[in-house]
């Protein structure tokens, strides 16, 4: 089985061609994807990009489903989310997944510093949606949602690691940003020219 790699400061392991970044709300997952769409010359998806429509609507199970799979049907890509309802397409394509695992505390103030300026600046997310002061302080705050599902996303990744049906994947396991910049370093550039996928269009977290 691949066992999970906590990539070090030094010597991390290789990194493949069809990467899925994973992690917490508020954790960089989209900001780091597009740096290693820059980096590696892949395309980039957003699952957000493609789940969310407008007025923040949900989409059909079905169609979400084959949205994915159509993205991700070419042979190289970087995608960033952690929807369970595609994880099976994403994973069974994939060969390297990297966690983001940072401490509640960074993630904490990461999403606050988001959620404020994207309400404050009104920027347009995907389909037309925009954070909103009222969601801010509301149930349906990035906040509280984090603090609900912060250890249970945990838990679930590291079970996810340890599954032998998951033994194809390369998996890295970065636990702050000072391992993911020196991680970064050690990936060579790309020869390739940089493709952007048009479904990434959102800001970075």
């Amino acid at each position: 089985m691949a066992a999970p790699h906590d990539a070090p400061p030094s010597a991390p392991p290789l990194i493949g061609q069809r990467i899925n970044v994973v992690g917490t709300s508020g954790s960089g997952k989209t900001t780091l994807a597009r740096r290693l769409s820059q980096q590696l010359g892949l395309p980039h998806v957003e699952l957000d990009a493609l789940y969310w429509g407008p007025n923040w609507t949900e989409p059909q199970r079905d169609a979400f489903r084959q949205q994915v799979s159509q993205a991700l049907s070419g042979p190289r890509w970087v995608v960033d989310g952690n929807y369970s309802l595609v994880r099976d397409i994403v994973w069974g394509q994939a060969d390297t997944v990297v966690w983001l695992d940072y401490p509640l505390s960074l993630v904490l103030w990461q999403i606050t510093r988001r959620t404020v300026s994207r309400a404050a600046r009104r920027e347009e997310l995907w389909q037309g949606n925009r954070e909103e002061w009222r969601r801010l302080f509301s149930r349906e705050s990035m906040i509280v949602w984090v603090l609900q599902t912060y250890r249970r996303r945990r838990r679930q990744y590291h079970s996810l690691f340890a599954d032998p049906a998951h033994a194809h994947l390369l998996k890295l396991r970065l636990p702050s940003p000072r391992h993911t910049e020196t991680w970064l370093t050690t990936l060579p550039p790309s020869p390739l020219t940089t493709h952007h996928s048009p479904l990434s269009t959102s800001p970075s977290p």
